[in-house]
Order: C-alpha cells, then sequence, then structure tokens
C-alpha cells in the first residue's frame, strides 16, 4: 500500500523508516529537509508539498505525525486539498476532544479522520508500534496494511468512533506517568536508605527477573542504571507533553478521582520550578531511554 506521510521527528522518521521495511510505499514531507533526505536513502518518495504529494497518491491516504500545538494548524491547511474519500490521519498526541472535532469537519467534507493514539518510542522502530485507532470501520480496515506493518505483535486495536484512540492513548500516557513516579521514588528509596552499598542497576535487573513489577519501563531503567548511577550532569527537570493533563481534565468533568496520576503529574510541575531530586532525574533519563527526548531541556 502506498501513503502519504508528513512528520519526520523522532516518531515519524523511525514510523517510514519500519513502513519501508516492510515493503509498504511512503510519499515524505517534512519542514526541514535532512530527515525526507534520510527517508528517501531508505526508499521512500519526496514530495516538496502538499499539491505534489496528493498526484503520487490514489487512493489518497495521508498520515500526520505531528506535536499537538501544530496539528490544528496542518489539519486546516491539508484538508482543502483532500478529495472526496480520502483518508486523513493523526498518529501523535492530539487531545481526543479535538479529533473529534476534526473527524466532524472532515466529514463534511466527505473524508475520513482516523485518529492512532501511537506508543513505542524511538524503539518502536525495531520491536514495532502499539496503535489505538478510533475511526470509521470501513476506513479503518482500508489502512490495516499499514497498521499491521507498524505493529508489535497483535500492537493494534480499533477502539472506536473517532477520538477513541487518542482517549485510550491519553489514560495509557497518564498511567506511564504514574508507574515512572513510582520506580524513581523506589529507586530514590534504595539510593537514600539505611543500605548504603545497594547496587542499584542490581536491584532493578534482578526485579526484571520473575518479579511483579517487571516491566519494559524497569528494563530501560535498568540500562539507565548501568550508564549513570548517580545522575551526573543531569538537572532534573521534567517535562509534561500534554497527555496527562487532558486526562486529569476528563477525570474532573467526570468525576473521577485520580489521586496517584495527579501526584506524579504535580512532581513534573514542581521540577519545572526548581524542586529536583534524584528521583526527577531518573524520570528525565528514563524518558530519553524510551522517546529520545531532551535530558537537560533548558540547554
Amino acid at each position: 500500500m502506498k501513503i502519504g506521510f508528513y512528520g519526520l521527528g523522532r516518531m515519524g522518521g523511525n514510523m517510514v523508516a519500519r513502513l519501508l521495511a516492510n515493503s509498504q510505499e511512503v510519499v515524505v514531507m517534512n519542514r526541514s529537509p535532512e530527515p525526507v533526505d534520510a527517508a528517501v536513502k531508505l526508499g521512500a518518495e519526496a514530495a516538496p508539498d502538499f499539491k505534489t504529494l496528493l498526484t503520487k497518491l490514489d487512493p489518497v491516504i495521508i498520515w500526520l505525525m505531528l506535536p499537538s500545538e501544530i496539528i490544528e494548524a496542518k489539519f486546516n491547511e491539508l484538508l482543502p486539498f483532500l478529495p472526496p474519500g480520502a483518508i486523513l490521519i493523526d498518529g501523535g498526541n492530539s487531545d481526543y476532544r479535538h479529533s473529534r472535532q476534526r473527524a466532524e469537519v472532515a466529514q463534511a467534507r466527505g473524508v475520513d479522520f482516523i485518529d492512532v493514539g501511537t506508543s513505542g518510542g524511538i524503539l518502536g522502530r525495531e520491536a514495532g508500534y502499539c496503535m489505538m485507532v478510533g475511526g470509521d470501520k470501513a476506513a479503518v480496515a482500508v489502512i490495516k496494511p499499514i497498521l499491521d506493518a507498524l505493529a508489535a505483535p497483535y500492537g493494534w486495536r480499533q477502539f472506536g468512533k473517532p477520538g477513541s484512540g487518542h482517549y485510550v492513548k491519553m489514560v495509557h500516557n497518564a498511567i506511564e506517568y504514574g508507574i515512572m513516579e513510582s520506580y524513581a521514588e523506589g529507586y530514590r528509596m534504595l539510593k537514600d536508605g539505611p543500605y548504603k552499598d545497594i547496587d542499584l542497576a542490581a536491584a532493578a535487573e534482578v526485579w526484571q527477573h520473575g518479579s511483579i513489577i517487571e516491566s519494559k519501563l524497569n528494563e530501560l531503567t535498568v540500562q539507565v542504571l548501568r550508564e549513570n548511577p548517580l545522575m551526573e550532569g543531569i538537572d532534573g527537570v521534567v517535562a509534561e507533553s500534554g497527555e496527562t493533563r487532558w486526562t486529569l481534565e476528563t477525570a474532573k468533568d467526570l468525576k473521577i478521582p485520580l489521586p496517584a496520576i495527579e501526584a506524579a503529574f504535580d512532581v513534573r510541575l514542581k521540577s519545572q520550578t526548581g524542586q529536583v531530586n534524584y528521583a526527577t532525574k531518573l524520570l528525565a533519563l528514563m524518558r530519553a531511554k524510551f522517546g529520545g527526548h531532551a535530558v537537560n531541556p533548558k540547554d
């Protein structure tokens, strides 16, 4: 299957590489040229603008992999070019409420809008991605070869109407915040507790063998603790990318208390005001391991 792909950042560039490695045809666009050149070397075709992109696609299927703060502008820029029957996919971390609205706007023009919450970070290129899909069933069926090529085994599922994919991904990320915070606080307890000679990486590694708290996140934490056990050169400021904020807003509307997730979110906010410690430094390094995020955002 042939697909247009706009947005070749940390996630997008790796997703295109995985599509090409799995025998899919991809036409790429990006604001900066270097990621386009890299994709072309792997076998992608380049398009300089949306108008040219559309001439290379039949049927018209375009995947947007963009930050939430610019997706609205690009959606509005692209939509007028799309013919009836086109499929537009938002694979980024967008607010599910906005995705529902975009689906309605697209439907009025005869365009199918599919939201795909995508998890897997920079590891997904090799391991495959976890994808949470929302949209019309018939349109999702059309892009099944793309989803199959990108996903880890059993790694994608449609959850309902437009917005549902981003809703499930939003909650996924909120859970992720809570889990990461628990790990970070626990390793801080080991470091600053009464036994000063505990090898944190050894504890993390042994927990990866038969323990109930074994996980992919903890596997990455083993690597972090082996590489930088004292968190040297890490300022401990931890960014928040929106999804947990939206989860807490929705939970408030639904009157559902989320005390653990809210506490984890607050730690990140406080780190941005200078309240940092070993745990927040470990959080920053965890984020870098799975997502390629900047460790010291101010640098």
